[in-house]
């Protein structure tokens, strides 16, 4: 896949990023967000073991050198656990033991600082390629296409330009069809833990793919269910309730 591709293959991914370097946790945590990923930051070991066991991420990046419980120990005790995300290990250490120890105790990568960011995203993607293996690349409901790769939809046959959190909530959507979906859920798969649950940020993205997808009454494929969430599906007598 060419370079420009890959750039475009952005997933509804939700990463946990354990680093208790403030400086250093809101460059990473900036320029994951630009690329359309859902982030949450924990700064010690102890809080980053909480949320990593507590929700359910598509990728945890794992500093080594952590306040109160290192990386290393996090990384034992979630593989414990049972948490099968993929591990990127951060480490200021070059000897190779350091790197082995990382990956012993069930890390899945490492990288060394300091390192370019442009690095960090390459591996990020190759561990969400490995994890998303099964993913389809092609998701269709009626007459509604979606590209997992390129990020292209249509609708009958037509171009429907979307932003990117727009793609991420109808990607979700799709992943899910046929099933109700609640704003809990769809707030911790789209957006991350500093989403506001009282605000109506969801209703206004619904409305908008609604306005660019569902422009025929008779043919809306995304349905209110009052008190439950949204559905996306075809089938007559979905409709709003």
């Amino acid at each position: 896949m060419c370079s420009s591709a890959v750039e475009q293959n952005r997933k509804s991914v939700r990463i946990l990023l354990v680093e208790d370097e403030a400086r250093v946790a809101g460059f990473l945590a900036k320029g994951l967000r630009e690329q359309t990923y859902a982030v949450d930051v924990a700064t010690d070991g102890v809080e980053g073991l909480h949320l990593g066991s507590e929700n359910d991420y598509d990728l945890v990046i794992l500093d080594v050198m952590l306040p109160h419980k290192d990386g290393h120990a996090v990384c034992r005790e979630l593989r414990r656990r049972g948490r099968l995300s993929p591990i990127l290990m951060l480490t200021a250490r070059g000897a190779v033991d350091d790197r082995v120890a990382g990956l012993d105790c069930g890390a899945d990568d490492y990288l060394t600082k300091p390192f370019d960011f442009k690095e960090l995203l390459a591996r990020v993607r190759a561990l969400l390629r490995r994890s998303t293996a099964l993913r389809p690349a092609t998701l269709r409901v009626a007459d509604l296409k979606l590209d997992t790769a390129s990020h292209a939809v249509e609708r009958a046959g037509r171009g429907v330009t979307l932003t990117a959190k727009e793609y991420a909530l109808l990607e979700f959507l799709l992943l899910n069809q046929g099933r109700v979906v609640g704003r809990e859920e769809i707030a911790q798969h789209v957006w991350d833990e500093n989403f506001d649950p009282f605000s109506n940020v969801i209703d206004v993205y619904i409305k908008r793919l609604r306005s660019k997808m569902d422009t025929e009454p008779r043919r809306r494929l995304i349905h209110t269910r009052r008190g439950e969430g949204y559905l996306l599906a075809a089938e007559q007598g979905a409709g709003d309730a």
